[in-house]
């Protein structure tokens, strides 16, 4: 549907860039924003530190994801799916829990659900910060080996799409 021709040029240029950030919130999209992993430490299921800077050099599909979150475990045998692919390939497949979600919690659901993908907690939020910042769940990310975004989606990620920009991050050149 056209704009409103009786509308200002500013706020044509408004609406249209606010559709434009719906669609590409619909669809997914690459940035090529840089995250910087180094200085970010989430957890692990067991309270350990774990520095993200580790991961640095090999691409990284990543969710933000809660335990409460109905889409969020619907995601689940997706994101296994994309481990059970691409693990061995190289990349690192991590599912980060909200800082509201309990360990014990994330540890239940993991058994439950049979999550063989590493989950790490953001309790701080720093890393939902660092890649956002993140405030819905899901919210899914493709990074390259060097960090940077490319593909970004709140909700239910494109699995083709996911499966195509994976495979050609792991195909050597």
């Amino acid at each position: 549907m056209p704009l409103n021709p009786n509308f200002s040029p500013a706020r044509r240029a408004l609406l249209g860039g606010a559709t434009l950030g719906a669609v590409s919130l619909i669809a997914g999209c690459s940035t090529e924003t840089p995250v910087k992993l180094s200085d970010l430490t989430v957890q692990d299921l067991t309270g350990k530190p774990v520095d993200l800077a580790q991961f640095k050099g090999k691409p990284i599909a990543i969710t933000f994801w809660a335990t409460t979150c109905p889409g969020c475990v619907e995601e689940i045998p997706h994101m296994v799916a994309l481990y059970d692919k691409f693990a061995r390939k190289g990349v690192q497949v991590i599912g980060m829990a909200m800082s509201y979600d309990s360990l014990s919690q994330l540890s239940a659901m993991q058994k439950e659900k049979n999550i063989p993908y590493l989950v790490l907690q953001d309790k701080t939020g720093a890393a939902a910060t660092a890649f956002g910042p993140v405030r819905l769940t899901p919210t899914f990310f493709v990074l390259d080996a060097k960090g940077n975004i490319q593909y970004q989606k709140i909700g239910p990620f494109d699995t083709a799409r996911v499966d195509q920009l994976l495979t050609k991050l792991t195909t050597p050149r």
